[in-house]
């Protein structure tokens, strides 16, 4: 004859009590794991961003130590006024982000304005477009050649783009140690 075993009320909730017992455990170690797994994994991708070597690209260049920057010459400082023939962005110096200059025909010469980093200029409210009048105030230097004007402020009528400080100092760049 065939064992069988008779399941009275006694052993099957023995036998259900031992189950949930194990399902409970099961599933407070799924829990743990899941909750280490989750850990690591951030302190991991987090710890990708602080390799050493890495330099944090701040700002592409424009920064105040710069040394595209530290051409700004407050004793060439001079103020001209005339009209916008041209905005473009530029790249004034390897490794550096685009930047903005434009164009500017007075009653002497054309000369370019350097303002600034773009990602700074083009989230100004005064815009500088192509027939603008302008006054500017800004140190003149020779860069590749040619005479240019680094902007420390740009006057539209009634607006005022201020771009650096009397010394030259990026306003871009105002929270830094100077």
């Amino acid at each position: 004859m065939q064992d069988v075993m008779i399941i009275t009320q006694k052993n099957l909730s023995e036998v259900l009590t031992a189950n949930q017992k194990t399902g409970v455990t099961n599933m407070k170690k799924f829990s743990a794991l899941s909750a280490l797994i989750a850990i690591s994994v951030f302190l991991l991708s987090s710890q990708s961003f602080a390799q050493p070597g890495m330099k944090w690209s701040g700002s592409g260049g424009w920064g105040p130590k710069s040394p595209y920057c530290r051409t700004y010459n407050p004793a060439t400082v001079e103020s001209l006024s005339g009209e916008v023939i041209s905005v473009e962005k530029f790249v004034p110096g390897k490794g550096m982000s685009s930047g903005v200059h434009l164009v500017l025909k007075t009653d002497r010469e054309t000369i370019s304005i350097h303002l600034g980093p773009a990602w700074y200029v083009e989230n100004q409210d005064i815009k500088i477009d192509v027939e603008d009048r302008i006054e500017v105030k800004g140190s003149r230097i020779t860069s590749a050649g040619k005479s240019v004007i680094i902007a420390a402020e740009i006057k539209k009528g009634n607006e005022i783009l201020t771009l650096r400080d009397e010394n030259g100092f990026p306003v871009w760049a105002g929270w830094r140690r100077r």
